[in-house]
């Protein structure tokens, strides 16, 4: 009864699209405490700056390795007082989706996935550095996305206005 049901999918020889996490792993990790013991001898005033960046390996036809870094840097005033930079990866099958939904699926639902993650590793390093516990707050990739291709439109569009102009000219 069961070799009988064969989807619609399979009987048009395509596949469905899937898109399920393998494997998180934390690829590397630093933390540095430059003033050393005089971070926790006076009155800190930190300034907090978060930068955030992804990288994506093609591992094989349907396994990509994303990897986000989180790189954090608290100073007081031009000393910092610690940084730290976590790398965490994961191994994800993406198979069955169309160039579109693929580039969504690598830039957004892999990041949001690894993201908590990275959180985690930064509350747990800066507290066992003896430093107040800091969470960093949600990053909205799907926005963070939507404003890098916006971006990348415009340029595309000033690019194809300049070179109109070095025509005419």
């Amino acid at each position: 009864m069961t070799e009988e049901n064969v989807t619609d999918d399979a009987a048009a020889g395509t596949e469905s699209p899937q898109f399920a996490l393998q494997r998180v792993y934390l690829k590397d990790l630093s933390f540095e405490t430059p003033m050393g013991p005089e971070a926790f001898h006076r009155e800190l005033k930190p300034q907090i700056a978060q930068e955030l960046a992804t990288k994506t390996n093609r591992l094989d036809e349907t396994h990509f390795e994303v990897v986000i870094t989180v790189t954090i840097t608290v100073k007081d005033g031009n000393d910092t007082v610690y940084l730290i930079e976590v790398h965490q990866a994961g191994v994800f099958l993406v198979k069955g989706l169309d160039k579109s939904q693929m580039t969504h699926a690598i830039n957004v639902l892999c990041p949001a996935t690894l993201f908590p993650y990275a959180r985690e590793v930064v509350d747990n390093i800066v507290i066992k550095g003896t430093f107040p516990a800091l969470m960093l707050p949600p990053v909205n990739f799907e926005a963070l996305f939507a404003q890098a291709v916006a971006e990348a439109k415009e340029k595309k569009e000033q690019e194809a206005e300049s070179d109109k102009k070095d025509v005419t000219h």
